[in-house]
């Protein structure tokens, strides 16, 4: 009975003392917080850098685009391979792997006969369907351009992938009227 009562008198003490030391709480609360922080901090760095991609791919589509507006395209007989070299000279090599960009050309005839499928199937792949057709000088044209983009923090529930493999489908889109060129 000794025992039991001085055992329990040496985990009193020993608390007590536990207690009145506050050296290590400012590591044990960092401990604590800093898997929290620094997860927040590199989904917002992934978006930021993810919002801004995708505002370049938007650039490069509507500067690429431009070539079939003009009619500079159509007159030089670009095929899909040249005109996708051309958005390939556009693109920045620190931002986006050239070899996995898509481009799809189509022209129509009105714009109320513009249908623009998903390129994303039920099970959240990508779907290469890509055509050229850059139309004639008054024609209906959308230039879209694809990137699938890694996505790398996709823990705590923050997962903005589309695509199946931790990936987001980034468009760029240029709807336009071919000018009248001769």
């Amino acid at each position: 009975m000794q025992a039991s009562v001085s055992a329990t008198g040496s985990i009193r003490r020993l608390l007590r003392r536990f207690r009145r030391n506050r050296r290590a709480s400012a590591a044990l609360e960092f401990a604590l917080v800093a898997p929290i922080f620094f997860a927040l901090l590199f989904a917002i760095i992934e978006t930021a850098l993810m919002f801004f991609a995708g505002q370049v791919l938007e650039t490069i589509t509507q500067d690429s685009a431009r070539m079939i507006l003009t009619g500079q395209a159509q007159q030089g007989s670009y095929s899909q391979s040249q005109f996708a070299s051309y958005v390939c000279t556009q693109v920045p090599a620190a931002l986006f792997d050239c070899n996995k960009i898509y481009v799809d050309v189509k022209s129509y005839s009105s714009f109320s006969s513009v249908t623009i499928p998903s390129q994303i199937d039920a099970s959240g792949n990508f779907v290469n369907n890509m055509t050229y057709s850059p139309g004639a000088a008054g024609d209906i044209v959308v230039v879209r351009v694809f990137y699938q983009w890694p996505i790398f923090v996709t823990g705590l529930g923050y997962n903005i992938a589309n695509l199946s493999g931790s990936k987001r489908l980034l468009v760029g889109t240029a709807a336009f009227k071919n000018e009248p060129y001769s």
